[in-house]
């Protein structure tokens, strides 16, 4: 496959922002593609990344001629290894309203706190997860769908500078296990490891940090710690439960994904995709990935989440709500070829709960078979986009 540069859905919604914000912070994952998107889009605007030392020391020491040596404003990657940077671009763009400062992270969690002391209602954040279905959508048909779950959506792959079996190793070892190091300190990498490999082994279901503790060995608080550096580094979401105050007894846990199916079947010791056509997470990982699409989609409009699952006491469960004010779209998905009436039977029980206010129901599946006109949807998941 030919190195190319790849279009990314989020491009009109970065564009907006730059009219109206004198501040852009683009945020997510590494490698997802976020410096090679704003050099692209803002290729008029000059470009620094503060992971290079000498630029790091110059931002550092004289941040003031640092900051105004361009008087149209620059690209400032890797914004998160200088978050005191950001005091002094909230004084340069009150005096210039017309100066623009292009800004990326990899972590949420060292770039969002500084941002909201900071760059308060200077700055819109918007986040870039690895590419959609969409954004890649003529090679990602040519692929089966356990090609395209063992791959993932990293754009070194799509865009032919690595491979799946190479990209991930590195990935954990380069930057996933020294960004945690950084923020945690952690000693003992091996029990961290497990913890990550346990992790994609729940992949879909309820997160039990209790359970994730005995098995890993460290404390409750420890795992939460965890967790949270690895939502806020992009290698997994939560998805919540949706509630409401009511008698009804509904589940107020969280289930567990990865940002990437790729990266999962690597920590899943997942070594090719006809090992995965055989492996029990295969199912899972289909569910992740649609999940996945779902959030691209509203990440890609500038939107924020607007995602939940259903699961009521008694274990009936819907995988996707899509929720639009009051209204609801109900999604099921199934990794299996062929259509069973048993995918619809969590639609009985959320509906009760939800009546009216559920205005679509879709099954999401492998299979060619296709319904888009029935009351509950049928859809091979090549076609997803049509309800996200």
């Amino acid at each position: 496959m030919d190195k190319r540069f790849i279009d990314r859905a989020i491009t009109p919604a970065l564009h907006k922002v730059y009219r109206y914000f004198p501040v852009l912070t683009l945020t997510g994952p590494r490698q997802s593609g976020k410096t090679t998107l704003l050099k692209h889009i803002f290729d008029k605007l000059p470009y620094y990344s503060l992971e290079n030392l000498d630029i790091r020391h110059f931002a550092l020491n004289d941040p003031i001629a640092f900051l105004t040596r361009h008087p149209e404003g620059m690209i400032l990657d890797e914004v998160q290894q200088t978050p005191d940077l950001l005091s002094f671009i909230q004084g340069l763009v009150d005096e210039s309203p017309d100066k623009r400062f292009v800004l990326s992270g990899s972590s949420q969690f060292s770039v969002f706190k500084k941002i909201s002391q900071s760059l308060a209602g200077r700055t819109a954040v918007l986040e870039l997860l690895p590419l959609s279905f969409g954004e890649v959508e003529q090679d990602a048909r040519a692929k089966t769908l356990d090609s395209l779950l063992f791959d993932g959506f990293y754009p070194a792959i799509y865009a032919g500078r690595n491979t799946a079996s190479l990209l991930y190793a590195s990935y954990v070892k380069t930057y996933l296990e020294r960004d945690v190091r950084d923020l945690l300190q952690i000693k003992d990498m091996l029990q961290f490891r497990t913890f990550l490999r346990l992790c994609a082994g729940r992949i879909g279901s309820l997160f039990n940090a209790s359970e994730l503790s005995g098995e890993v060995g460290v404390s409750v608080n420890t795992i939460k710690s965890w967790l949270s550096v690895l939502q806020a580094s992009y290698v997994i979401m939560l998805l919540p439960p949706y509630f409401e105050n009511t008698r009804k007894r509904l589940t107020k846990t969280p289930k567990l994904y990865f940002c990437d199916t790729g990266l999962a079947c690597y920590l899943l010791g997942i070594e090719n995709e006809q090992q995965l056509a055989r492996d029990k997470m295969r199912g899972h990982l289909f569910e992740n990935f649609i999940v996945n699409e779902a959030l691209k989609s509203r990440y890609n409009r500038g939107e924020e989440s607007n995602l939940f699952f259903f699961r009521d006491s008694n274990a009936n469960e819907v995988d996707l709500l899509l929720k639009q004010g009051d209204r609801f779209t109900a999604i099921e998905i199934k990794s299996a070829q062929t259509y069973h009436p048993d995918f619809e039977k969590g639609f009985r029980p959320l509906t009760s709960f939800l009546g009216d206010r559920v205005t679509a129901k879709a099954i999401i599946y492998a299979g060619d078979y296709e319904n888009d006109k029935a009351e509950i949807q049928l859809l091979n998941y090549r076609h997803f986009n049509s309800l996200f």
